[in-house]
């Protein structure tokens, strides 16, 4: 089980008039090589429980383990929660700051003390996963690069450490469509082939609905489901009572059932493009 929260409370500026509760009792497990979709509205948790997995944050109360290790103590060094746990925050583009992708990408395995042929496999592996070529763009400055570009530099940055289990804070964020579309499926390949464990936080029901494996939605510090996104998104009301919504396909197969159509729930656009064309055929034959 690589991650395991039991009765995780997070409390900001505790015992001030400015005390705010971020997370309230939250509890969870994920397993090896999930890929889990993080949702809730703004000032739901969602940031705050993510620095909790990666250590940058420790409980007012609880404990999180992972790989049976309980990240939450003072004994466990932060580097080794670190190798374990890439965490890449939003707009990561923006923490790129050395002259080339290279030394961008190096930068983390260099603070690990591996040597130059080290530091190299891992770089040009790395840039390998985001799906970049390395000798082209080794040399280059990372501010020339598109949005994309960029992004994929940073994640490779993150990837470069070696984490078991990645965590990725909005990572379309700010990306045209076609950028977008590369990102998420560059995050599934990796998902795949690498066998990580991946927990994606976004503000987008489509992309979280074609990508994830199970939801974790959250409001108000606490979880409110946490289950698979056709189960989740069935809870319309639920979710739009705590500033959420579904995707918009599944609002267009609610109103085709309103109507009468005998059609499943649906999520995805190919979901409901197979599920369409099945009903059609139906009443067609």
């Amino acid at each position: 089980m690589p991650i395991k929260v039991e009765k995780l409370s997070h409390i900001y500026m505790k015992g001030t008039a400015f005390q705010k509760v971020a997370l309230d009792d939250v509890g969870f497990e994920i397993n090896d090589g999930e890929l889990i979709g993080l949702i809730g509205h703004t000032g739901s948790g969602k940031s705050t429980l993510i620095q909790h997995l990666n250590g940058l944050l420790k409980p007012s109360e609880g404990k999180i383990y992972i790989d049976s290790i309980d990240i939450s103590s003072k004994e466990v060094p932060m580097r080794l929660i670190r190798q374990k746990v890439g965490l890449v925050f939003q707009y990561p583009e923006h923490q790129l700051f050395e002259e080339t992708v290279y030394k961008d990408v190096a930068f983390g395995p260099r603070n690990l003390g591996l040597d130059e042929e080290q530091i190299k496999v891992r770089v040009t592996q790395s840039l390998k996963m985001v799906g970049l070529n390395y000798n082209e763009i080794k040399d280059i400055s990372p501010f020339e690069l598109s949005g994309g570009q960029k992004r994929r530099v940073a994640i490779a940055g993150v990837l470069a450490m070696q984490p078991k289990i990645l965590i990725l804070d909005e990572p379309t964020a700010g990306l045209d469509p076609k950028g977008r579309d590369e990102i998420l499926g560059e995050i599934k390949r990796l998902h795949v082939e690498q066998g990580l464990t991946v927990i994606i936080v976004s503000h987008s029901m489509e992309d979280i609905a074609n990508i994830a494996e199970r939801l974790l939605v959250m409001s108000k510090g606490k979880i409110v489901f946490f289950d698979t996104p056709k189960s989740v998104f069935r809870e319309v009301d639920v979710l739009e009572k705590i500033g959420l919504g579904v995707p918009q396909v599944t609002y267009l197969i609610r109103k085709l059932q309103g109507l009468g159509f005998e059609i499943e729930d649906c999520v995805s656009i190919d979901e409901a493009k197979k599920e369409l064309l099945r009903v059609l055929r139906g009443r067609t034959s």
